[in-house]
C-alpha cells in the first residue's frame, strides 16, 4: 500500500511527519480535526512543504547498463545528477541563494498580517517581508486575497536549531 507522507506543523511550530493512505485521507482527518500534534496535543496543524521521496530502486540496474524500463532509467539518470559534485555544488548555491532572499526581507515579526494587509491596500511600499501569524490570521489574509506562503525553517535562520 502506498502511504502519502506529509511534514505537518501545530500552531506552535513543532514539527512532525503524518502518514496516509491518500491526499483526500489527510484532507477528511484534517476536516474532523483527528490531526494533533504529537507533543502539545494542538488539532491547529497545516501542511508544510516536504521534499519528495523518490523510489530509484531500480536505478542502478539501469545506470549499469541491466535490462530495465525507460522511466527507471531517467528516474536513476535524474539522481545520480544530483549525487554528483557538481549538482551538490548546485544544489547548495540555489540553497544559498534562497536563505539570502529570506534574510533580505523585512522581518515584521508578530505585526505580519498587519503589515500584509497594508502593503496589500497600498497604505505601505510594496516589499518583501515576513514574520508570523496565527492559522486565523492567514485564513483571514487568504479570505481577502492576499497571497502569503510559509518559510520552511530551513531557509529561515531565525528557526533554525
Amino acid at each position: 500500500m502506498a502511504l502519502k507522507v506529509y511534514d505537518l506543523a501545530c500552531g506552535q511550530g513543532h514539527l512532525f511527519e503524518g502518514w496516509f493512505g491518500s491526499q483526500e485521507d489527510y484532507a477528511d482527518q484534517q476536516a474532523r480535526g483527528l490531526l494533533q500534534c504529537p507533543l502539545c496535543g494542538s488539532t491547529q496543524i497545516e501542511r508544510r512543504l516536504s521534499a519528495p521521496r523518490l523510489n530509484v530502486s531500480g536505478a542502478t540496474a539501469a545506470i549499469t547498463g541491466d535490462s530495465g524500463a525507460a522511466d527507471t532509467a531517467a528516474s536513476g539518470s535524474a539522481q545520480s545528477a544530483l549525487a554528483t559534485p557538481e549538482g551538490q555544488a548546485l544544489q547548495a548555491e540555489a540553497l544559498r541563494r534562497m536563505r539570502e532572499f529570506v534574510r533580505s526581507m523585512d522581518n515584521v515579526g508578530p505585526r505580519f498580517a498587519e503589515e500584509a494587509r497594508r502593503i496589500h491596500e497600498g497604505e505601505l511600499p510594496e516589499r518583501p517581508i515576513r514574520g508570523t501569524a496565527t492559522p486565523e490570521e492567514r485564513q483571514s489574509l487568504a479570505d481577502d486575497g492576499i497571497g502569503i506562503m510559509p518559510i520552511p525553517d530551513i531557509l529561515d535562520d531565525d528557526r533554525l536549531l
